[in-house]
């Protein structure tokens, strides 16, 4: 009787493998750059043609192979990244995948070219389909490089479900941009079709790779920050404005170890650092680097190495979260800066628009002196009839519901009663606009304030810190309801029965997976209290720690802000304008209301100027 099992062909493996391995040419561009990078190249040429489908072709300095090592790099579960069991779950590299060369040679034309440093000649390997056709020597600066041609060529069927040639190439401009981040002081570029798309020097800091890749303009949105934590932890990089978001989540460029991963983990707990600071459904500028101990991160746990896996993700997804909001909570504006955002953002003076009289440390006039001679040269017929225009000093305004003058401020910046206020309550208020917006001018920028966005902030941290000072609040049911669970969800909800009840839900195993619910928070309609359970259950599943609760309990305390605060088209004094802006100097993210909207917004003189159209 014949066998039905049967021990398949070498080549075969090979193309199985590839199915795992090599999804697109993004797979095929991702493992040779990630080899040049932990052979510690500093140089790395990138060639693309259609896309990836008909060539590429990665160059580098690194440490080469010798010749008995190139025909080795092409055998199943051959690397240089690991020797024992120990290593798997201590990699110190961008990781392994002791398949991916032979597999990429398995759907494709490939030749590999190798020179060490100290050797005299080099090597190189032709490959078709897996089989090796040609190795002879070569002459080849010391490095590698690796041509990989018509890829899928003998696989029509995966071949079939490759996308356009400009979409699988934008896969891959997006990966070489953010791997790039992460090893600012190597020098990259990358071609597609004989252009040169990404060419990227080597920089001394991250900050110029950053500026090189999503130029200065962003970068003056983007705040540096850095903490330590237990475990060996640490996260640093840089955090965007709430006011610069996107649509989707690409902007959030994570790392781990300086691997780059699109990791569910990294983005939950970026959102929870930017919780209540962006409008829904928008998402911030953030490039985020996290280190860890190797031995509590598995880092190839995914076939293509996008993803990871911590030993303990709760612990980690919470140092990120609390980490991104210590640091978005951090650092108040100062008098003497000019960035109305009030949480560390500098948004520099534009070039050279910078009035003469600001740099002497005199009071600042509306109009520049540069700008007034630039100006008064073109002027053709003299205007000996108007006074040029001073600083106004102490003024008066009337008030909106009194219609007496009151005094806006005779305080400079260089008095000493000044610089002990806050950045907000320094303001001069120059007035109300539709009942809505107050108009505030700082030393070096016009500023409008969403009346109600901002009372609504304040109103919110004071909600919330009062709450989070007490207890939860519980109501006993009425009727106590019986809740069936699932295996995972009723384990979970077993080992964390005194957490819940700390939360305010009181239960009480029924047997089995089911259990008596018999209290919830006060805070919640009962009609809600099942959902939030279960979120908050799920969160415990992934994560070991919940914050469903405190996101149903914030949902409320924004409510209670928002319909107990200053509304919009509601006229204030100067007294209560004055209050609003000294208030707003007293809480965190004064600069947003709870739902992600601004309540800042800022002009400089250059803006005025360009409005209108002044030199």
């Amino acid at each position: 009787m014949s066998s039905k099992i049967k021990i398949l062909s070498e080549n075969l493996c090979n193309q199985i493998a590839a199915g795992e391995v090599v999804e697109r040419p993004l797979s095929v561009v991702k493992e040779l750059v990630e080899n040049s990078l932990d052979a510690h190249a500093t140089e790395i040429r990138i060639i693309v043609e259609k896309g990836g489908k008909r060539l590429i072709r990665v160059e580098d300095n690194g440490a080469g192979m010798s010749r008995e090592d190139l025909f080795l790099c092409l055998e199943r579960h051959a690397t240089s990244k690991i020797a024992s069991a120990d290593d798997l779950f201590c990699l110190k590299t961008l990781g392994f995948r002791g398949e991916a060369l032979p597999s990429i040679a398995a759907v494709s034309r490939v030749r590999l070219a190798s020179q060490q440093e100290n050797s005299a000649e080099g090597f190189e390997i032709h490959v078709d389909a897996g089989k090796v056709q040609k190795a002879s020597a070569a002459g080849i600066p010391a490095g590698t490089v690796i041509e990989v041609r018509n890829l899928f060529f003998n696989t029509p069927a995966r071949k079939k479900f490759l996308k356009t040639e400009q979409t699988e190439f934008s896969h891959i401009a997006d990966f070489i941009s953010k791997i790039s981040l992460s090893f600012p002081q190597v020098q990259i570029s990358l071609e597609h079709n004989r252009r040169t798309v990404i060419n990227l020097f080597r920089h001394h800091s991250l900050s110029d790779r950053v500026v090189a890749l999503l130029g200065a303009e962003i970068f003056s949105q983007l705040t540096s920050f850095e903490k330590s934590g237990l475990e060996g932890l640490k996260v640093h990089g840089f955090l965007g404005s709430p006011d610069l978001n996107r649509n989707s989540a690409s902007a959030i460029h994570s790392f781990v170890n300086r691997r780059f991963v699109r990791d569910r983990l990294f983005q939950h707990a970026v959102m929870e650092g930017y919780r209540n600071l962006l409008p829904r459904h928008r998402y911030p500028v953030v490039i985020l680097f996290l280190e860890i101990p190797p031995d509590l991160v598995d880092v190839n746990v995914h076939p293509a190495k996008r993803e990871v896996r911590f030993r303990q993700q709760g612990i980690v997804h919470d140092f990120i979260a609390d980490s991104i909001q210590d640091a978005l909570r951090g650092r108040k504006l100062s008098v003497g800066e000019s960035n109305p955002a009030g949480m560390g953002w500098s948004f520099p003076v534009s070039e050279n628009r910078k009035p003469e009289a600001v740099e002497s440390g005199k009071p600042y006039p509306f109009v520049s002196t540069k700008t007034s001679r630039n100006y008064s040269s073109r002027v053709v017929e003299e205007l000996t009839g108007f006074k040029p225009v001073q600083y106004p000093g102490p003024s008066r305004t009337s008030d909106p519901e009194t219609g007496e003058a009151g005094e806006i401020s005779s305080l400079l910046p260089d008095d000493p009663d000044f610089q002990k206020r806050g950045f907000f309550s320094s303001l001069q208020v120059i007035g109300q606009y539709h009942n809505s917006y107050i108009i505030c001018q700082s030393r070096e920028e016009l500023i409008l304030i969403d009346q109600h966005a901002a009372h609504e902030r304040i109103g919110f941290e004071r909600l919330k810190s009062q709450f989070e000072n007490g207890r939860v609040e519980i109501q006993e049911l009425l009727f106590p309801k019986t809740m069936e669970f699932g295996f995972q969800d009723a384990a979970a909800l077993q080992e964390n029965l005194e957490k819940l009840l700390k939360l305010g839900f009181g239960l009480e195993p029924y047997g089995g997976k089911a259990f008596v619910l018999r209290s919830i928070p006060a805070v919640l309609n009962p009609d809600q209290a099942e959902q939030v359970l279960k979120e908050t259950l799920e969160e415990i599943v992934v994560l070991g720690k919940s914050r469903a609760m405190t996101h149903e309990i914030e949902k409320l305390l924004i409510t209670m802000a928002c319909h107990s605060m200053v509304r919009a088209n509601q006229s204030l004094s100067l007294v209560e304008m004055r209050s609003l802006l000294q208030e707003m100097d007293d809480v965190d993210f004064s600069t947003h209301c709870p739902h992600g909207r601004p309540a800042v917004m800022r002009l400089s003189l250059h803006d005025v100027e360009k409005m209108f159209h002044r030199p």
